[in-house]
């Protein structure tokens, strides 16, 4: 195996110092030796090139954190490819990358962009979780609304129905008894006209087409009754 490490740019522009270990066989020990002069130094030249092709194609982030695996084994299968068209007689088993970090100068404001980008991601996550939140209220209140409605409906078309089967009644006895029902009516109707008032006018001529009979007596409201002496006084002092 051997070991390598090197400055790269990756596909955000950023720097990076990559550590790397590539760890091999010899799989034909008569095109290792002979028919490359510096097996060993091409190896390193080709893991090297490999790894910033593969390195240059991804955000820092995937090397410092979240696919380096992926990345190991892109760079293992580009640098196979390279040595079985040299011929080098070389099987690479593995690719591992040891460390990968900002160069030392800038180490110090990489890691605060690295920072801001974790509490920015922290801040869209609670941003999804409360618009989540009032999602799920704003359906609740939504189908509260939808129930609301659907009881007024129903009850608005019983009382509907009601009244029309009163009417119906209504309509029956007064086909039964005309004279009757309607006087009936006419009654009730006044009593609910007069019932709250303390004095009533009938004008002369407009009584024609109506029943002349109207107890008021029964219409009005009745006075309350006198209350109570508090207290009697009297005797000798």
């Amino acid at each position: 195996s051997g070991n390598t490490s090197g400055l790269m740019l990756t596909g955000d522009q950023n720097i990076v110092n990559v550590q790397f270990s590539v760890a091999y066989q010899v799989s034909d020990p008569s095109a290792y030796l002979f028919d490359v002069s510096d097996p060993d130094g091409m190896l390193r030249q080709v893991a090297e090139s490999a790894m910033r092709e593969a390195v240059g194609r991804r955000p820092a982030q995937d090397i410092f954190r979240d696919d380096r695996q992926g990345i190991a084994a892109s760079v293992r299968e580009i640098i196979q490819t390279t040595l079985d068209g040299y011929k080098a007689g070389l099987n690479v088993n593995a690719v591992s990358i040891e460390d990968a970090a900002p160069p030392r100068e800038v180490a110090d404001a990489f890691d605060e962009v690295q920072r801001a980008e974790q509490d920015e991601d922290k801040f869209v996550e609670q941003a999804n979780q409360y618009s989540n939140q009032k999602l799920g209220q704003a359906r609740g209140e939504a189908a509260q609304i939808r129930e609301d409605a659907a009881a007024y409906k129903n009850r608005v078309v019983q009382e509907a129905e009601g009244e029309a089967q009163r009417f119906i009644s209504v309509y029956d006895e007064y086909a039964k008894a005309p004279d009757v029902t309607r006087k009936r009516l006419y009654l009730e109707t006044m009593e609910k006209v007069l019932k709250d008032s303390s004095k009533v006018i009938v004008e002369q001529g407009n009584g024609q087409g109506v029943v002349p009979y109207l107890p008021l007596p029964a219409l009005q409201p009745k006075a309350p009754a006198p209350a109570a002496p508090s207290g009697v006084t009297g005797g000798n002092q």
